[in-house]
C-alpha cells in the first residue's frame, strides 16, 4: 500500500496501517529533523512529537492528499516551537544577571560595608525617598531595598525592564542631589 492508502486507513482506526505508515515515513522525517536540528537525541523526541499531532489531527487530513508533504509540515513546525520555548528560557534565565547590587544608603556596596549606619543619613534618605515620584521611588525600593531583579521588579510594576532601569535611575540621581543639600551628608 502507499502513504495514501495506508494514512485513510489510519484514519478509519487500522492500527496496523498506522504501523506500516510510521514504518514508511518515520526514517527519513528522523534524518530530516536530526538535519535541521543537529541533535538526535531532540529529533527523537521532535518525531514522537510529530505523531502525536499526527494522531490527534488526523480528522483534519484531506482523504487522498500525500500525507508525507502534511506530516513534515508538523514536524517543521515542531522544530520551530521547541526552538521558540528554549530561546524563551534563556531569556528568562538571563533576566537574573540584571539583578541590581544592594547598595548602602551612602551609595557604597553593602556587601562590603562593615559598619552600622548614621542615623541621621538614615532619616535623611528615607526623607527624600518619600519625597520622590511613586514610579522612581518604586523602582529604587524593589530594586535596592528589597534586591529584586530587574525583570521582577518589572513585573511587579506592570511595565519594561527598560523603564524600571530609567526611573530607578532617576530616582537615584534625584536622591544624590537631595541628600547633597542635606546636613552630614556624606561626601
Amino acid at each position: 500500500m502507499d502513504s495514501k492508502e495506508l494514512m485513510a486507513g489510519y484514519c478509519d482506526g487500522d492500527a496496523a496501517a498506522f504501523r506500516e505508515l510510521y514504518a514508511l515515513i518515520a526514517p527519513r522525517l528522523f534524518a530530516y529533523l536530526v538535519k535541521i536540528s543537529h541533535d538526535r537525541t531532540l529529533a527523537a523526541d521532535l518525531l514522537q512529537q510529530t505523531f502525536m499531532k499526527v494522531h490527534r489531527s488526523r480528522a483534519a487530513y484531506i482523504r487522498g492528499a500525500d500525507p508525507e508533504p502534511w506530516i513534515y509540515a508538523i514536524a517543521h513546525r515542531t522544530f520551530i516551537d521547541e526552538v521558540r520555548k528554549r530561546q524563551r528560557n534563556i531569556v528568562r534565565l538571563g533576566e537574573d544577571r540584571d539583578l541590581e547590587p544592594s547598595a548602602t544608603l551612602a551609595g557604597s556596596s553593602a556587601e562590603h560595608s562593615a559598619e552600622p549606619p548614621d542615623p541621621e543619613l538614615v532619616t535623611a534618605a528615607l526623607s527624600a525617598l518619600a519625597r520622590l515620584p511613586f514610579d522612581q521611588r518604586q523602582a529604587v525600593v524593589l530594586t535596592k531595598l528589597e534586591g529584586r531583579t530587574l525583570g521582577e521588579a518589572a513585573e511587579i510594576a506592570g511595565t519594561s525592564v527598560t523603564a524600571v532601569k530609567v526611573r530607578a535611575h532617576r530616582g537615584y540621581k534625584a536622591l544624590r542631589s537631595m541628600l547633597a543639600r542635606s546636613p552630614g551628608a556624606p561626601s
